[in-house]
């Protein structure tokens, strides 16, 4: 028995004629978005609110970056934006030689807990399964 496998499965199929569904949607939202501030507020106010918003639905229905959609660059830029940021500065002594200034510290050893016999056995025992660890000794062997 024979089966197609699909070969295009990173092309979105066009639902509403040249336009996929997430294309159609995001020019919806912003022509509605335009109709909606033209009713209530007239036409100059429309085009300075509206106009950004329509700018970003066409953007985000067909601006590719880096073979990216465009929704990823924007979802990107706002997470970078609105997350903190660790910035770190290794300060230098000015006096300090270029070779001192060049050498980069040797990395510490990790720490290694020390473990007591008993309580070694402990977790040897508790991590057996066939037999438990509050079972006197004697009935173990």
């Amino acid at each position: 028995m024979r089966f197609q496998v699909p070969q295009f499965i990173e092309v979105e199929d066009k639902i509403f004629g040249p336009l996929s569904f997430r294309q159609f949607a995001y020019l919806a939202g912003g022509v509605g978005l335009c109709v909606i501030v033209y009713t209530y507020a007239g036409f100059f106010v429309a085009a300075l609110v509206g106009g950004p918003f329509l700018a970003l639905s066409v953007a985000l229905a067909f601006v590719r970056y880096n073979n990216q959609p465009f929704s990823f660059l924007l979802q990107s830029f706002l997470m970078y934006s609105l997350n903190k940021k660790l910035y770190l500065w290794m300060h230098r002594a000015p006096h300090a030689s270029k070779k001192a200034a060049r050498s980069v510290p040797a990395p510490a050893k990790p720490y290694v807990p020390k473990v007591a016999a008993n309580k070694l056995k402990d977790i040897a025992w508790s991590l057996d399964i066939k037999e438990s660890m509050y079972q006197s000794e004697s009935e173990v062997k």
